[in-house]
């Protein structure tokens, strides 16, 4: 995971990226009865189940720092080098982390040396690229970049088979400020304070973000937005590409 690039974008993360109850309950689910949980590119521990033994493994010390007071204990280190001996966990926890990962493949490696079971919240770059407006039309970009960092589901479940792969519809008013959240609300993209808890963006020249924002402001202000796309404002959930990745 590139930790500079949350040394730079972390500050405020919390205020912007919190935990939804309903993909929590889904992640809560998949870890079963699992008594202890090594998170692994935790952040500022969003999803960390309550009431068991948990430890997080977070490279970013500015993600480490916004964790809140009284959260399980955190170690800066990667996905890649995990600081425990085999088998130490029941489950290990990934959260839309693989896509920062200098070596995903280690990283599984990884969770799978040190932890019983996996749990990955993840989403597919080519389904997210082709079912979602902002990447499709607006900000090709991120769902380029996504396509070089990100391993796709099909890949994961190779790698770690056998799994189990349950697609994670997104809800309309999903708190949880990730790129696809905001699906249904496409007015939030305007706000740079919106913008500024998606990786997806920080890593765009601002000419390039400048330019997609112009576009969007202007489709929304015409209806060319609401022409193309305005039926979506009668879903309550969208399926942009999430998925949960579960070994038993």
């Amino acid at each position: 995971m590139s930790s500079a690039l949350y040394d730079r974008i972390g500050q405020g993360y919390t205020s912007r990226r919190r935990p939804d109850p309903r993909i929590a309950a889904a992640i809560l689910g998949a870890l079963a009865n699992a008594r202890s949980v090594l998170n692994v590119g935790a952040g500022a521990g969003a999803y960390e189940p309550s009431g068991r033994f948990v430890v997080a493994v977070e490279p970013s010390w500015h993600m480490i720092q916004q964790r809140a007071r009284g959260a399980s204990p955190a170690v800066q280190a990667s996905a890649e080098a995990l600081p425990f001996k085999a088998k130490t966990f029941d489950a290990a926890l990934a959260v839309l982390t693989l896509h920062h990962w200098s070596d995903w493949r280690s990283g599984l490696r990884e969770m799978r040396r040190t932890a019983t079971r996996l749990v990955l919240f993840m989403f597919d770059p080519a389904v997210v690229a082709r079912r979602f407006w902002l990447t499709e039309v607006y900000f090709p970009e991120i769902a380029e970049l996504d396509r070089g960092r990100s391993p796709s589901v099909a890949e994961v479940a190779a790698e770690l088979d056998p799994c189990r792969v349950e697609p994670i519809a997104i809800p309309h008013d999903c708190v949880d400020g990730f790129l696809a959240a905001y699906w249904r609300r496409p007015e939030a993209y305007l706000d740079p304070a919106v913008r500024a808890g998606m990786s997806g963006f920080a890593r765009l020249d601002e000419a390039v973000v400048a330019r997609g924002v112009a576009r969007l402001a202007a489709d929304l202000a015409s209806g060319a937005w609401e022409s193309r796309f305005g039926g979506l404002r009668s879903r309550n959930t969208l399926d942009t590409g999430y998925r949960l990745v579960v070994t038993s």
